[in-house]
């Protein structure tokens, strides 16, 4: 298992902020030991204009980034999810589709910063909240000890990353 590369989806409604910068997070914190991908429900079609931003500031690959459906994700052929992540409340709520290997899932709520209305210093804020609090889970993620920690206590810590580190 310590040679395991894992397969991580990150879920929101629109797939087109929180879970395009989850991606790009993991892409590069869990280089060698994470594959990142995300979807969404109800897919906005383009990526936010500012997730964007903030990424590519950040000297982030964003060429991978499009806002797709999770039916992508729930076909024969798809890549197998080790770990699916839902990172807006909506998609918390929906029901998903069946994913195969029973990846083990936890919800990672982060306030949507395409909702803020404002001026564009005020979305930029939102944003830059918004990718801080999905940077902190996510290094924490990575530096879990997945080949030593059993099934159980790992999906509690997964549940505990999300409620846990909002600052």
């Amino acid at each position: 298992m310590a040679d395991k590369v894992f397969n991580v989806l990150f879920l929101c409604t629109g797939n087109s902020a929180r879970s395009i910068m989850a991606e790009a997070i993991l892409k590069r914190e869990g280089m060698g030991r994470f594959n990142a991908f995300s979807a969404g429900s109800h897919p906005a079609g383009e990526v936010n204009p500012f997730a964007i931003q903030i990424l590519k500031k950040l000297n982030y690959d964003t060429s991978f980034a499009r806002s797709k459906n999770w039916d992508e994700f729930a076909v024969t052929g798809a890549p197998v999810m080790d770990f699916v992540f839902t990172v807006c409340d909506n998609a918390a709520k929906e029901t998903c589709p069946v994913w195969p290997g029973q990846p083990m899932s936890a919800h990672w709520g982060v306030p949507d910063p395409a909702a803020v209305q404002g001026s564009d210093v005020e979305k930029a804020l939102a944003f830059s909240e918004a990718y801080r609090m999905l940077s902190n889970r996510i290094s924490i993620f990575v530096n879990l000890p997945l080949a030593s920690i059993d099934r159980l206590a790992l999906q509690k810590t997964l549940r505990d990353i999300g409620t846990k580190t909002n600052d």
